[in-house]
């Protein structure tokens, strides 16, 4: 993607925690020389491989499974988002942009067909949505009912070669238009995410100011 320097983000950890607070992602393949996607839950393990394995599954009857054979595929993870107007900036020339977090991750999809390790893999999925609460589900897989299941989607892991990050709030804008941006977008109702967006451009203020003064 677009990657300008002073928008792009290196921070592993950072990028992590962006993919597991965001993790419904699209999965983007080729064929034909035509793109296909499929939106889909994610779960990401980040000590396998240098960039993490992101895994996930389908339903058999989607043909982008077969997609895969050894070529590169990419998942992209969109997290806040929100419009700014260029009447919140403090300085007088601007226009309209779109303030957002985004991530790319590449890599080689590989189907998992052991059932041990789908069951594994569907467990993950489902611990991580359900959560540890006391009425939180599990798959009672003693039930043969669920095993059969299994063979309705296809189970696979993407072992992530190439991580892209991507903030784009309002860093190219002095202190004091981002200032600007983060006052009015702590007041907007008409964004689900602008109370988020202004959270993450005060934190980038705050360790600007900490490098400036180091």
């Amino acid at each position: 993607m677009y990657l300008p320097k002073h928008n792009q983000v290196e921070d592993q950890h950072q990028i992590f925690e962006m993919i597991k607070t965001h993790s419904f992602g699209i999965l983007i393949t080729s064929r034909d020389d035509l793109p296909f996607a499929t939106h889909l839950p994610f779960v990401l393990e980040e000590q396998r491989g240098s960039n993490g394995t992101l895994i996930s599954h389908m339903a058999r009857t989607n043909p982008q499974w077969r997609h895969f054979a050894e070529k590169p595929v990419l998942v992209i993870f969109q997290g806040v988002h929100t419009y700014v107007s260029p009447t919140w900036y403090r300085s007088e020339f601007n226009v309209p942009t779109w303030n957002y977090v985004i991530v790319h991750a590449y890599g080689i999809a590989r189907i998992v067909e052991e059932m041990t390790d789908v069951t594994i893999r569907l467990d993950q999925l489902v611990a991580q949505y359900e959560g540890d609460g006391a009425d939180a589900w599990s798959v009672p897989w003693e039930d043969e009912r669920y095993g059969k299941l299994t063979g309705g989607v296809v189970t696979f892991e993407i072992e992530i070669s190439k991580l892209e990050g991507k903030w784009k709030i309002s860093q190219n804008k002095s202190q004091d238009d981002q200032q600007g941006v983060i006052e009015h977008l702590q007041q907007t109702t008409t964004s689900p995410d602008a109370v988020d967006m202004a959270t993450m451009m005060c934190q980038h203020l705050k360790e600007v100011e900490t490098k400036d003064n180091v």
